[in-house]
């Protein structure tokens, strides 16, 4: 089994920005792709890095939600 472990420092201050939006519940996702305050993102592919990080949880729909990892991280 592999895990993938990404720490504070490997985020760029957008990845951070994203997890702290989707954090505060301003975050959904719509077909698979992630908005902000009902906008999408600029950067399309930030959600498949936060996903493939182990942070952000794969949605189709409905209010975007952080792992236990993204949790941790923001919260550091």
């Amino acid at each position: 089994m592999t895990t993938t472990t990404t720490s504070a420092a490997e985020l760029t201050r957008r990845d951070r920005a994203v997890l702290v939006a989707v954090a505060a519940g301003r975050g959904t996702v719509v077909s698979g792709r992630l908005l902000i305050d009902g906008l999408p993102c600029a950067d399309q592919f930030v959600a498949a890095r936060l996903r493939a990080a182990g942070l952000l949880a794969t949605q189709v729909a409905g209010t975007a939600q952080l792992t236990g990892s993204g949790v941790e991280l923001v919260a550091a």
